[in-house]
């Protein structure tokens, strides 16, 4: 009994954090690899920053991250949920939803692993695209993808089946458009596709806040359509 205890109580270590575009929660794509263009660098803690971990990670292309809600955290835990893509207004068992808000604030998310960086004074990081993480989210383990027992197509959907394809058409005024580094451009585009609200919020008139890659943008949504109204670089906010 004794042994048994000590496993349970066992604490999680933290090995790496991830940097991303999202300094915030809002606006994070609601699940990994939704935005293929989306660019992650998972960077190791000292004490797990060893290159020789890593062997035979090249030959995989795409990774599992187990990962800390850590803006999400509650001191309790509800066995049912409201999630988002239901309005927000129907309760589901926690455990047949991806919540954050769960008896521990565990998240796994699949990426694909664009490159091993062996170099630098925080070498090996790993390059990473399509994460649905926030900047500086804590990693607890890194797991290879197997695509031959992780994937399973005839698998079914339950409730979130019916929301695959949803998506926004998204107008950008040129004038904003030129503004957006290009190499962002199509990742900023799909993610607000991916519509950013809440669910249960729907007012047309409302207007939108979120930041991303160093930007502040401000969009409403009407009809499907999103309009982004305006966007301006955070320097240049921080300085009105």
């Amino acid at each position: 009994m004794e042994h048994a205890f000590s496993q349970e109580s066992r604490k999680l270590q933290v090995i790496a954090h991830i940097h991303t575009e999202f300094p915030e929660k809002f606006g994070l794509p609601r699940q990994s690899g939704l935005v293929p263009g989306l660019q992650g660098e998972i960077v190791f803690t000292e004490e797990y920053r060893q290159a020789e971990s890593l062997r035979g990670l090249e030959d995989f292309s795409h990774i599992w991250l187990l990962w800390g809600f850590s803006a999400a955290e509650r001191k309790g835990w509800s066995p049912t949920v409201r999630p988002p893509r239901l309005g927000g207004n129907k309760r589901m068992g926690v455990f047949a939803t991806r919540s954050p808000f769960r008896p521990n604030p565990i998240g796994l998310s699949c990426v694909k692993l664009e490159e091993i960086c062996l170099q630098g004074p925080n070498g090996p990081i790993l390059r990473v695209s399509g994460a649905d993480l926030m900047d500086g989210t804590p990693i607890y383990d890194i797991k290879p993808y197997l695509p031959y027992t992780d994937s399973r197509p005839e698998a079914s959907g339950g409730f979130a089946e019916p929301l695959r394809d949803y998506r926004l058409e998204v107008d950008i005024p040129v004038e904003l458009l030129e503004r957006i580094p290009k190499e962002r451009q199509e990742a900023l585009r799909e993610v607000l596709a991916q519509d950013p609200r809440p669910s249960y919020q729907q007012d047309p008139e409302r207007v939108y806040g979120m930041d991303f890659a160093g930007m502040a943008l401000k969009f409403t949504v009407q009809d499907g359509r999103l309009q982004l109204l305006s966007l301006e670089k955070q320097e240049e906010k921080k300085q009105r």
